[in-house]
């Protein structure tokens, strides 16, 4: 079992999403390391793109910070070995096909398993052409994780049988962001997963709060939050740690309960 897997074993996940590099990467390392401490399960990091097309304006601000800061792939790989010296929750790269594939689809893997990377997530590539990615990641013990839309529907049998690590259901259509309500029928696309793998799913896109991350996990293993995490990083900066800390704990307990 990977060890993403096993992270959903003791109860509900919450998974937090941090862009690498914003404001800079020794932020990041704060925020990361408070986000294990105070509760995150696994932590998607995300390698920065100029042109990330399933991120609202939040995320695409901090990318676009990060990269005017002079973040790399190379640098982001580094960091992650630092990372891996005291954190030991399973980390998961969130980035785009071209991040990927600019960079050698077999050497990123290849750096993913020599760092301590358990996943990958990249939401631009459809289930129909996951499979050049997909097989090497396998080849290296890096679990794709695969994303499941309310526009899925007679395809989410199929990408649930397929999946591996976990799987990401994307609550609302559109980008990334905060919403005040989430109208989807999370628990019929839950059932539909059930059905046909036994690989765990949560929810994201637009929970803000400790209520929606409750809601959310109540009908599924887990709840993942990044827009409102990130917010907390751009409003406080270099201090973000301890505010993005208390926000994990109050989410993580939420989820729990």
């Amino acid at each position: 079992m990977s060890k993403i897997r096993e992270a959903f074993k003791n109860g509900k996940a919450f998974i937090p999403f941090i862009t690498c590099g914003d404001p800079d990467l020794e932020t990041t390392g704060k925020v990361v390391r408070a986000a294990a401490e105070n509760g995150a399960d696994i932590i998607e990091l995300g390698i920065p793109f100029s042109d990330p097309t399933a991120e609202g304006p939040v995320i695409q601000a901090a990318s676009l910070r990060a990269l005017q800061g002079g973040v790399t792939t190379d640098k982001i790989f580094d960091f992650v070995v630092e990372l891996r010296k005291d954190v030991s929750i399973p980390l998961v790269f969130m980035t785009y096909a071209n991040v990927v594939f600019s960079y050698g689809t077999e050497r990123f893997m290849k750096k993913c398993k020599e760092v301590g990377i358990d996943g990958i997530i990249l939401p631009d590539v459809p289930f129909e052409e996951k499979e050049e990615f997909d097989s090497v990641a396998r080849n290296y013990g890096v679990d794709m994780i695969s994303l499941i839309a309310p526009t899925s529907a007679d395809r989410i049998a199929m990408i649930a049988k397929e999946a591996s690590g976990f799987i990401y259901i994307v609550s609302s259509l559109g980008v990334t962001g905060v919403r005040s309500e989430i109208t989807t029928d999370i628990s019929e696309i839950v059932k539909v997963i059930r059905a046909n793998t036994d690989v765990p799913c949560a929810v994201g896109f637009g929970i803000s709060t400790p209520e929606q991350a409750a809601k959310m996990a109540s009908v599924s293993d887990g709840a993942i939050v990044g827009s409102a995490i990130v917010k907390l990083i751009g409003e406080h900066g270099k201090n973000a740690a301890d505010y993005v800390g208390s926000f994990v704990n109050s989410m993580k307990t939420a989820v729990i309960k």
